[in-house]
């Protein structure tokens, strides 16, 4: 008999019960971390090599296993720019083995199945019957397989591959008695161990409540129609449990969510993605355009009761996720009485979006994504604990048992109540899938559901000008009998939330009391204004009338100091400038880059959101060129826009001033905007027939930072 190794002789007593139990669902997650750093295929296929390959505990039997993991991912992974190349390499040997993802629908007209592989990029891939009819989830949005593709050399067929051997990567089928057998062999705390050593995680790393923490993150994979948002600091590994750990989640990165994409799309009949995933999850959330109001009533109405209807009624278990960053201290915000933390939520996410959430994690208190926090242990492979997810949001329901065993205080409303009980709802999947909770336990998941519930509304409290959300003392009864309060950590000595100022509902910043002298500082303006409100919406201002006063009549316009991020959306200059020009006479600006074509065109543009103003009288330009200018160009344009605005009774006038560097804008009503890239900070387009050509509010915009303030006021005055 060998000598153990020392790798053997480091498995610890829950590495040893979950080897027996669990014997063939288990994988090493260092060699995982090892390996998934050089490479981007999805964990639970590289979990799925390893499994296969590095079974053992010695070290040469790993080193060569690693080798043959890297060299199964080089010959057979495709990769989707080198899909031609899979092509010609199928043509030229005559078959290949792939790891790529099959899906295979049935095409009504042609009264057959094709397959398609996403890598390979090929819809119509010949399939024999038993292939389908064996892995039933071929048919049902695909799967991960080692497919071996073969090339069709007859020529009156009219495809050119066909599947001739096909063994799945997931699981095909999934026996979930066996799996609650599994883990009733543990102990509540040695599971909830073993969940965490699965997504990689070292939980002897970890105190209790961000174990918790962590668990909670995986509740939307577990709980249908569960509403979940975490917002905090960078890189502490939010989206990866969503593009990551399970392939039944989808991730989307930022971007414009549109109701057909995510709901119906009435031109096609076809649902959109809370119909196919068992996740959606938002990443960046502050980055998300929504510039259609149905999409938000849709999205309000979805997340109240797993339902909507856009000409059809639809129903779906999608559960939402959003997840995001705040790069404000948390202490400022929840000692702030004008900030909350909601802060990067877009503004179109309003009260009723907030009060449909369930859980609020609070992602500053978890640890940055480091080495130290990573495990070298075992843990169930990614799939199958992915498998166990899927089966219950699908098949389980624990609401009503949870309904039977808790009892809530007098603060807790409907929605409080629901969001609660499906948060310990999702608890239980975790951590009790079959067997319940002793009571002490439960109480300890009921008093994190009512924090995280409570978090929510205390924030909506503090955004409301009434007292429609302050019961914020949210209770449970315990197992003794006992009512107990619970209270969020970072605000359990902050008044400002706890005990909101009431804002007036026609408030008036010149009448606005100052703040205390003792009341703590509050997050740089800058900052957050950029996160809190992008660009000021034109309908916010009302133009003077005449012989009113040149003062907005909807409520004051504030300073603003904000970031257009790069490839974002939705900014025009009447959007940006148009409220301030309200009451303005007389435009300067000052921009040393109106030169090329499109940047004179850019100045068009602005002349016409100028000229909406019906006060204006004069638009003075001062500019500068170099040698690669075409002076005779730039002045024939301008000439031309002279005379066009003068018949608007605009006169424009044009200065050269050859060192000139600054950008500026500024009204003659006091208003001065600095916009960091001058008038140039659109992307270029792709030509002149794609969307953002010639509307610039669809078109991507470069990033660059916008300052509006009062001249000769120091108020947010950016720092010179």
């Amino acid at each position: 008999m060998s000598k153990p190794t020392e790798a053997a002789e480091a498995q610890d007593a829950l590495d040893r019960k979950l080897n027996e139990v669990f014997a063939g669902k288990v994988v090493r997650k260092d060699l995982l971390h090892r390996i998934k750093k050089g490479t981007n295929v999805p964990t639970f296929v590289l979990e799925f090599l390893l499994a296969r390959y590095c079974a053992s505990d010695e070290p040469a039997e790993i080193a060569a296993g690693m080798e043959a993991v890297l060299a199964t991912l080089q010959e057979n992974y495709v990769r989707p720019d080198e899909a031609n190349a899979a092509q010609s390499r199928v043509a030229t040997r005559g078959k290949h083995r792939f790891i790529d993802k099959v899906h295979v629908r049935y095409i009504e007209k042609e009264k057959r199945h094709w397959a398609a592989l996403e890598n390979f990029a090929s819809q119509r891939i010949a399939i024999g019957e038993r292939f389908y009819r064996d892995n039933e989830r071929l048919l049902e949005g695909g799967i991960w397989a080692e497919v071996v593709v073969a090339h069709n050399d007859v020529d009156a067929d009219n495809y050119a591959f066909y599947v001739e051997d096909l063994s799945p990567i997931q699981l095909s089928r999934f026996n979930f008695e066996r799996y609650g057998e599994g883990r009733a062999a543990f102990t509540r705390d040695e599971w909830l161990d073993v969940v965490l050593r699965s997504v990689g995680l070292e939980p002897t790393r970890l105190d209790r409540r961000r174990k918790l923490h962590f668990i909670a993150r995986l509740a939307p994979l577990v709980e249908a129609n569960f509403n979940f948002i975490e917002l905090g600091p960078r890189g502490t590994g939010k989206s990866y449990f969503f593009s990551e750990f399970s392939p039944y989640s989808t991730l989307i990165s930022g971007g414009q969510a549109t109701k057909a994409v995510l709901f119906y799309n009435n031109a096609r009949s076809k649902i959109g993605l809370v119909g196919f995933w068992d996740t959606v999850a938002f990443d960046e959330v502050g980055g998300i355009k929504v510039k259609d109001p149905d999409t938000i009533q849709i999205l309000k109405d979805y997340m109240a009761n797993g339902r909507f209807s856009r000409g059809v009624e639809v129903i779906a278990d999608a559960s939402m996720a959003f997840v995001g960053n705040i790069d404000q201290s948390i202490q400022q915000i929840v000692n702030s009485t004008e900030y909350d933390l909601f802060l990067p939520l877009p503004p179109q996410f309003d009260l009723a979006v907030m009060d449909r959430f369930a859980c609020y994690l609070p992602g500053w208190e978890m640890p940055k994504t480091a080495s130290a926090y990573l495990t070298n242990r075992y843990g169930l492979i990614t799939d199958y604990l992915a498998e166990a997810f899927h089966y219950q949001l699908k098949h389980t329901n624990r609401y009503e048992e949870v309904s039977q065993r808790i009892r809530l205080g007098g603060n807790v409303e409907g929605r409080d109540e629901k969001g609660i009980k499906k948060t310990v709802s999702a608890l239980l999947k975790i951590l009790h899938p079959v067997a319940p909770p002793s009571e002490q336990e439960l109480d300890e998941y009921v008093a994190y559901a009512v924090e995280g519930r409570r978090r929510i509304k205390e924030q909506m409290n503090k955004r409301k000008p009434d007292d429609e959300f302050a019961r914020i003392d949210l209770t449970y009864f315990d197992a003794g009998g006992n009512e107990v309060k619970v209270y969020c950590p970072e605000t359990r000595n902050a008044p400002a939330t706890l005990e909101p100022m009431r804002r007036r509902l026609h408030e008036a910043s010149a009448d606005a009391e100052p703040a205390s002298e003792s009341a703590p500082a509050v997050p740089p303006a800058d900052a957050v204004a950029a996160a809190h409100a992008p660009a000021p919406n034109p309908e916010d201002a009302v133009p003077p009338q005449s012989g009113e006063a040149s003062t907005p009549t909807r409520g004051p316009l504030q300073e603003q100091h904000f970031t257009i991020y790069y490839g974002a959306t939705g900014y025009t200059y009447e959007s940006i400038l148009g409220p301030y020009l309200a009451g303005a006479n007389a435009v300067e600006i000052e921009d040393p880059y109106i030169r090329a074509r499109h940047q004179i065109g850019n100045f068009v543009r602005f002349c016409e959101a100028a000229v909406k103003q019906p006060g204006l009288r004069r638009i003075t330009l001062t500019t500068s060129y170099d040698e690669h200018t075409d002076v005779k160009a730039l002045h024939e344009a301008m000439e031309a826009l002279k005379q066009s605005l003068l018949e608007l009774d605009v006169v424009l006038d044009v200065r050269i001033n050859e060192h000139l560097h600054d950008r500026e804008i500024r009204l003659d009503n006091g208003w001065c905007i600095k916009i960091g890239r001058g008038l140039d900070f659109y992307q270029k387009p792709d030509g002149r027939h794609v969307i953002g050509a010639t509307d610039f509010s669809l078109r991507p915009c470069l990033e660059t930072k916008v300052d509006i303030y009062r001249r000769g006021s120091d108020k947010g005055h950016p720092a010179s």
